[in-house]
């Protein structure tokens, strides 16, 4: 439902009205000015959003370290405990990890063939 609130230039807000009232949250009467200032100001600052608490560290090493980050943030947003925005951020980063991790390894393999490979050629 839209608010019921008609402006001074006679047409009618567009907002949503909170549920259960007709009027949204900036036109209702029972709502003091100063709290709604206050809301606007916090409203403002939670652009910036902040761990309350820091997360512990996990050491990532290897790839199936990277599904024990993804199972822990799944069990944190869950129960309530994480912000979604949070395990967003992790989601996409642990991403990267987890490619950079794949090309590491890749690395490492192919050295050691080149290696096996010489030493093969060497001896012939």
């Amino acid at each position: 439902m839209k608010c019921q609130f008609i402006k001074p230039d006679g047409q009618k807000c567009q907002a949503h009205a909170v549920k259960g009232d007709e009027f949204c949250y900036f036109h209702n009467p029972n709502i003091s000015n100063e709290e709604k200032k206050e809301t606007q100001t916090q409203g403002g600052q939670a652009r910036g959003l902040r761990v309350k608490e820091p997360l512990e560290k996990i050491p990532i090493k290897k790839i199936p370290d990277v599904a024990l980050l993804l199972v822990d943030t799944i069990n944190r947003v869950r129960d309530g405990t994480l912000d979604i925005r949070v395990a967003n951020c992790l989601g996409f980063l642990s991403d990267k990890l987890m490619r950079a991790l794949e090309v590491s390894d890749l690395e490492e393999r192919f050295d050691k063939l080149e290696q096996l490979v010489g030493e093969k050629a060497n001896k012939y």
